[in-house]
This record gives structure tokens, C-alpha cells and sequence, in this order.
């Protein structure tokens, strides 16, 4: 690609997608424009695979100069959540309730798998503490309590969850205070700045976060490696359960909100290579295929808990439905993948194992491989088609939730899979560089910050606006710690849900902040 007048000056940026299958790496300009491709096996060391497709990326440069003008990175990962799925590298520890005498009938950890509690738990207890949802104090926070607690619990970290503490986080920052006076600088989870209202699932999402510390510790180090390797002095960011970016210091502290990051980015990325906001995208890989709904660009977020390695959590993740389809799935023996083995054992590559890539090229939906495909296998083969099809539009009919409206579409590597037209979407629309969609989706991320609060719901005059423009200060306050900038940033969503039985009426502020990154000279 020739370069443009002024060019020069154009700083480029690196999205990277590690995923189950293949870690994909794309390299955009100022305009956002994607200038280099690459998909690179992910490798057991995931550090490799990292390394491999940062380095098959900047090869693909029109000019090898060219690499000393990217400035920033963007990682996807699936490190956290693998880490949490395989109870490996996950630190130790103490969780602290603020809520006693009114929550000790359910402990801690109470509906956690036996092995992920035991690998996790360095101890819990459960203090005098907590408020009401109106923000009355439950009881007064026990300060004594506290601190025998954290002097006798060794731990890698400590996670503090009191009663409704989104509504009033005064005890967990004093809780935190405490905790640097008495043990220095042992990380700290607070769980007004991780979940929502829910006690329990609030609870469970920030243990997890702290026992994520040192993944999110190992991951950093390694990207930094791969790119001190490569002699690039860049500004590095993690991407987001809501399709956002977070920076490096950021995601060292809220580590759990890198989950769920994949499918957003492949949302996120569908939404700006095919330049459609309100869709349904179905994200192809090697094992599965990930359905998703875009509403304004971003993915529609999930109403139900989340669940996590067996933990009920109420973080707020994507909507999305995995059906076992992949380019690796092995028929006949689904959901059996050949994974990142597909370029040996598939028929087309002169393997003898049969996947789904072999029928779809045998259904003269792609060209890939460098066989034909055994004429033996074909009947089989068509009869794989035919139910992938029909897995395809049941996957598509649950999660358009009744409109057959939407156009879908169809990303990731294993996108031609897909029929040309599929019930229940308008139409199938394949954009260009739909196979590295994920790495995109990185790309061009936003930075964002959110807070969720209860404010009164009617009267309340000047109280009612200014606890609401508080929360907005503090959202935007947060996005600009993720690395938003300051001039750009905006409140792109507000909601409030009315809560009952309360003595006043009084709603649930949602309140979501979200800018471009800021931008650096050339």
C-alpha cells in the first residue's frame, strides 16, 4: 500500500486476539484503516503464539520502517478466564464480609465447586458493617475487627464485599485504609468497584478478581516481553468484557473484567468492518461459533448472572449463545475440535480426519486446503452441512429474540461455514477482513468506566440532580483512568431500574462513560 501525502505523521496501532484456536493480530492507522493481517496458531505457551503473530503482523507492513510508528497495542485475552476455568495460577485469598449480624447465615464461598474454593479461599470472616439500600448503616463498621482479621489471614490478596456498598462504598475505602496501615501494600479488591447490588454475586466476582492479580501480573509481563523483543516502545491496553479497552494499570486491578473480552472484540470488530450497528454477528472458529447481538455498535449485555468455573457472578458480560461448530469440528464425533491441528489432520490438508472445513469446501462454500476433498467422504460430509445449517438457525432464532429483521454477520476464520442465507436474518453479510475480526474489534476500542448507584426516585430537588451528576462525573472520572481522553469523553448510556419495598421510592442508576483513547504525537 503506497503511502499517503503526510502520512508520516500517522501513528499505527496493534490489536491482538489470543484466542482458543489462533491469537489474531491486525495493525490499523489514524483512520482506522486496516493495513496488516495476520493469524497465527496459539501455541500451549500462549507467550509464543503472541510473539509469533506480533511478529508475522509487522511483516506484513507495506514498509518494514513503518513498525517504529506503532504507539499502542491492544490485547484480547482468554487468559483469566482459562486460568479460573483450569484452577490454575490464581493467588490466595481473604475475604472479607462487611454485613454481620445480618448476613452470617450464608458464609463466604458458600456455593463455590469444592476444588476452585480450596485453591482460592485463605480464609474468610464476616464483620459488623454493611448499609441498607437507602444507605443507612446496617451497623457501625467493627475497625477492631478488621484488623485482627487481616494480621492473622496470610494472603495474596484481600477481597472486600459489605452490604449494598454501591449504594454507600464509605466502610470498604475505610476497610482499605486499614488494610495498608496494617499489612502495606497487599492488592485489594472492593467490590463497589467490580459488581453490582447483589450481595452474594458481588461478593464471588471480586474474590475472583483478586485471585486473578497474578495472571493479570504473568500476562503483562509477557506481552511487555514480546514487545521489548521486537524493540517497540509502546503504551499498552487490555480489552473488556463490554467491547472497551482498559489500560495496563487498569486491568492490573480489575483483572476479572478482561472475561468475556473475546466475543466483544469479535462484536465490537463485526460492527466497524461491516459498518452495521444493529445486528446479529456469528463469530466462527476453530471449536465453536459464538452468537452475539449488536444494539448501537456495542454487544447487548447479559440480564441473567453470569456464570464462571461453577461462581455465580453479576458483572455485566455480552449475550452470547456457543453452539460446538467450528472449521476443526470433527464429524461424527462432535463437539470434538482437531483445534489448532486443522492444517494436518483435515482431509483437505491431507489429513484423514474429517471437519467441518472439509464440508464446507466439499459444499463449494470456501477454498481451503490443498487437496481435494476424498469423494468417498462426500455424502457424509453433505449430511454435516445440513445439520450445521439447522444449528445455525436455532442458534440464530434464540438469541433474535422474535425479530427476523437483523442482517448477521459472519466473522472469524471459519465464517464461510455459514449458508449465504440463514432463517431468521435478513441477510448474511461477510466483510472484508471478517476473519480477524476479534483483532480488530481490540483495535478500535473504546476506553470506558461505569458506576451503579441508588438515588431517590422522585423529588429530592437539587439532592436527587446532584447525586446523579456525581455519578456521571465518576463514570467519566473512571474512563479517563482507563485511558479515555478527557476533551472527548462522553456518558453513552443511563438507566434507571425502580426498586421495591423500600420506604422511599428510590431507582438503581446505571451510569456508562466512554471516548476515544487519547492521542499521541506522531
Amino acid at each position: 500500500m503506497s503511502e499517503r501525502t503526510g502520512e508520516h505523521r500517522t501513528t499505527l496501532r496493534v490489536g491482538i486476539d489470543v484466542g482458543g484456536t489462533n491469537t489474531d493480530a491486525v495493525v490499523l492507522d489514524d483512520d482506522d484503516r486496516v493495513i496488516a493481517t495476520a493469524k497465527r496458531p496459539t501455541s500451549p505457551d500462549v507467550t509464543e503464539g503472541l510473539r509469533a503473530a506480533l511478529d508475522a503482523v509487522l511483516a506484513e507492513l507495506p514498509d518494514p520502517a513503518m513498525e517504529q510508528r506503532v504507539k499502542r497495542v491492544m490485547l484480547g485475552t482468554t487468559h483469566a478466564t482459562n486460568a479460573i476455568l483450569e484452577r490454575r495460577a490464581l493467588g490466595r485469598v481473604a475475604v472479607l464480609r462487611l454485613g454481620a449480624p445480618a448476613t452470617t447465615s450464608v458464609p463466604p464461598l458458600s456455593e463455590w465447586p469444592g476444588d476452585l474454593r480450596d485453591t482460592v479461599a485463605a480464609g474468610t470472616a464476616i464483620v459488623r458493617g454493611g448499609y441498607f439500600v437507602d444507605g443507612r448503616e446496617i451497623a457501625p463498621l467493627d475497625v477492631d475487627a478488621v484488623r485482627k482479621f487481616v494480621a492473622t489471614t496470610p494472603a495474596d490478596a484481600i477481597a472486600v464485599a459489605g452490604v449494598f456498598s454501591p449504594a454507600s462504598a464509605d466502610q470498604e475505602n475505610t476497610v482499605a485504609e486499614i488494610i495498608r496501615a496494617e499489612v502495606g501494600d497487599v492488592p485489594v479488591s472492593l467490590s463497589h468497584e467490580i459488581g453490582s447490588l447483589g450481595l452474594l454475586e458481588r461478593e464471588n466476582a471480586t474474590v475472583l478478581n483478586a485471585a486473578l492479580y497474578g495472571v493479570a501480573r504473568d500476562v503483562t509481563a509477557a506481552l511487555r516481553e514480546a514487545l521489548t523483543a521486537r524493540g517497540l516502545e509502546v503504551e499498552t491496553f487490555f480489552a473488556q468484557n463490554d467491547g472497551t479497552l482498559m489500560a495496563v494499570d487498569y486491568a492490573a486491578r480489575y483483572p476479572v473484567l478482561t472475561i468475556g473480552s473475546g466475543p466483544a472484540n469479535s462484536l465490537r470488530g463485526a460492527a466497524y468492518l461491516s459498518g452495521v450497528t444493529d445486528a446479529i454477528v456469528a463469530d466462527v472458529g476453530g471449536t465453536s461459533t459464538d452468537l452475539g447481538v449488536l444494539v448501537g455498535g456495542f454487544p447487548r449485555e447479559s440480564a441473567a448472572a453470569v456464570e464462571i468455573g461453577g461462581v455465580t457472578t453479576n458483572f455485566r458480560m455480552p449475550d452470547i449463545l456457543s453452539i460446538a461448530l467450528g472449521g476443526g469440528t470433527i464429524i461424527g464425533e462432535e463437539p470434538r475440535s482437531v483445534g489448532y491441528r486443522i492444517g494436518t489432520e483435515a482431509l483437505v490438508f491431507g489429513g484423514s480426519t474429517p471437519t467441518m472445513t472439509d464440508a464446507a469446501v466439499a459444499a463449494g462454500r470456501g477454498t481451503v486446503g490443498t487437496r481435494p476433498v476424498p469423494e468417498e467422504w462426500r455424502e457424509r460430509l453433505a449430511q454435516a452441512v445440513r445439520a450445521a445449517d439447522e444449528a445455525v438457525a436455532d442458534a440464530v432464532d434464540r438469541v433474535a429474540l422474535g425479530r427476523a429483521d437483523r442482517p448477521l454477520v459472519a466473522v472469524g476464520g471459519g465464517a464461510f461455514l455459514l449458508a449465504d442465507e440463514v432463517p431468521g436474518a435478513r441477510e448474511v453479510i461477510r466483510p472484508a477482513h471478517a476473519e480477524v475480526a476479534n483483532a480488530v474489534g481490540a483495535a478500535i476500542a473504546l476506553a470506558s468506566g461505569r458506576i451503579e448507584t441508588i438515588v431517590p426516585a422522585t423529588g429530592g430537588g437539587s439532592s436527587r440532580a446532584r447525586l446523579i451528576d456525581n455519578a456521571k462525573e465518576e463514570a467519566a472520572a473512571r474512563a479517563v483512568a482507563a485511558g479515555a481522553d478527557p476533551a472527548t469523553v462522553q456518558i453513552v448510556e443511563l438507566s434507571e431500574i425502580p426498586l421495591s419495598y423500600l420506604p422511599e421510592p428510590a431507582v438503581r442508576l446505571h451510569v456508562k462513560a466512554a471516548g476515544p483513547l487519547a492521542r499521541q504525537a506522531g
